[in-house]
């Protein structure tokens, strides 16, 4: 993969008013207010976007898989096809925070999981639509057209906690230096890290303006090892740093999608504190 799986917000405005408009898909959300995403989306969203719920459709209840648990397959089916989700049609995903990390989620569950052909970022996201003065629409669009595919979904680009220490390599944290150093834990109630993991924070993949940096200098910034595996406090922000990795053309990371959240649950598994 390279930076074809990000799409700009020119570009987007173009493909929306072509023939084939791609399916747009608005991952807005917040920790605090399960509800919040989907009301900021009717509030104000890009023109035909739909809204894709990071607690309803991308992940499952919290519990002992971590607080993002990934759904099972049958249940990310269902929601795939009631969004009308096929292989033929593009998709672009984008939320308004964090660099895309919301929408980094849907692109790693929809093109590396479920591996649909053609999955794009909307790079930097609403704010950067808002700067080009993209136009933004009110309420609820259309009924979706409900499909009938069935994704062939590819399991070995994820990584079950049984496993994750056993097979080796690299270990890449996407969290925050302090909350990788133990330091400070917002969220969940043990700090640290998974011992051999090394600390790349998911807003060091982009630039000030919060777009991705250049394909070139995340090649040259990015660890790489025999097997590369992301993870960060739940599943979310991991998956922004294995975009990165595709933006760059590097070979994709596993994701370790129980994350920390899930790890800290066996008060048997080693915690590591302090930098690397």
């Amino acid at each position: 993969m390279n930076a074809s799986v990000l799409v700009t917000p020119e570009a987007l405005r173009d493909s929306l008013a072509g023939e084939r408009p791609p399916l747009v898909l608005d991952c807005r959300a917040r920790l605090e207010s399960a509800d919040r995403g989907r009301q900021l989306w009717q509030q104000a969203h890009i023109p035909g976007s739909y809204h894709l719920d990071m607690d309803r459709d991308l992940s499952t209840p919290p519990g002992e898989g971590g607080r993002h648990p990934l759904p099972t397959q049958e249940a990310f089916t269902a929601t795939i096809q009631r969004f009308g989700i096929q292989p033929l049609r593009p998709i672009v995903v984008y939320d308004d925070r964090g660099g895309q990390l919301a929408a980094a989620r849907a692109w790693w569950m929809l093109a590396c999981w479920a591996a649909h052909p053609d999955v794009r970022v909307l790079d930097g996201g609403l704010p950067a639509w808002q700067e080009m003065e993209g136009d933004l629409v009110s309420g609820e669009p259309g009924a979706m057209s409900a499909s009938e595919w069935q994704p062939a979904f590819d399991d070995t680009v994820r990584v079950p906690v049984e496993r994750l220490l056993q097979e080796g390599g690299q270990l890449l944290d996407a969290r925050g230096e302090a909350r990788f150093r133990g330091e400070e834990e917002p969220i969940d109630p043990v700090a640290g890290h998974i011992p051999g993991a090394l600390c790349r924070p998911s807003h060091a993949n982009l630039e000030a303006d919060g777009r991705f940096k250049s394909p070139e200098k995340l090649a040259e910034e990015l660890p790489r090892a025999e097997r590369v595996t992301a993870y960060c406090g739940s599943g979310i922000s991991a998956c922004h740093d294995v975009l990165a990795y595709a933006v760059a053309g590097l070979p994709l990371p596993r994701l370790y999608a129980g994350s920390w959240s899930e790890w800290i649950r066996d008060p048997s598994r080693p915690i590591a504190t302090g930098d690397a």
